[in-house]
């Protein structure tokens, strides 16, 4: 992202975690990698166990047009957009081995409700992953996993500028751009015991934002 990162924020997000009286151990991991997918779960095993909840939040965005389009920035998106979130979750579901309780989660986009002709590779590429939640929802119910995508609409993450920020408020009907918190809480529902009977669904929680 344009604004980078500070080198001790991983450890200080973690610090908050472990206060809160839980497990965290942190991995900084390129995923297009080959064998980065194998590498990560197989830490986490090592870590904290076998997983019982992935949540699919890495991605990779930049504006492509018809004007500008080029296949190597295509390939970029694919490999981690598609590539690398299919074969977490393809692997994720080979180890998981309880009879319930398995949760995935992905993230996009919005890609489905309306055109995004400035951002081609990303609008195709998360558009796939929300095929793919559909697509295997069924059948990995039957393997105590459920599988849902949640689209958080424009949420402010640190991206945006203030004019963009005054721009987007007015098609909001709350009044206020959507925080961190909005999405988190949704996804805390659907990795909860509570969402047991919630799977193959993409949902669309932007607070009534309005697409031009």
């Amino acid at each position: 992202m344009p604004w980078k990162i500070r080198r001790e924020e991983p450890e200080q997000i973690k610090k908050e975690i472990l206060a809160q009286g839980v497990r965290c151990a942190v991995m900084e991991l390129d995923l297009t990698q080959k064998g980065s997918i194998l590498t990560l779960l197989d830490a986490v095993k090592q870590e904290l166990g076998i997983p019982s909840i992935l949540i699919n939040n890495a991605t990779h965005s930049k504006r492509t047009s018809i004007d500008d389009f080029d296949v190597n920035e295509l390939d970029k998106h694919y490999e981690l957009n598609i590539r690398a979130t299919t074969e977490l979750i393809i692997e994720f579901i080979r180890i998981f081995k309880n009879k319930n309780g398995g949760r995935i989660v992905n993230l996009t986009s919005g890609q489905s409700l309306g055109e995004m002709p400035e951002e081609i590779a990303y609008a195709m590429t998360k558009g796939a992953i929300e095929t793919l939640t559909q697509t295997i929802s069924q059948q990995i119910a039957a393997r105590g996993i459920t599988i849902n995508a949640v689209n958080p609409g424009p949420t402010d993450t640190g991206w945006m500028t203030k004019v963009l920020e005054k721009e987007l408020l007015e098609r909001f009907p709350m009044k206020r751009i959507g925080q961190p918190k909005d999405c988190a809480q949704l996804i805390g529902f659907l990795c909860s015991p509570d969402a047991a009977w919630v799977t193959g669904q993409i949902i669309h929680s932007e607070g009534g934002f309005i697409r031009s």
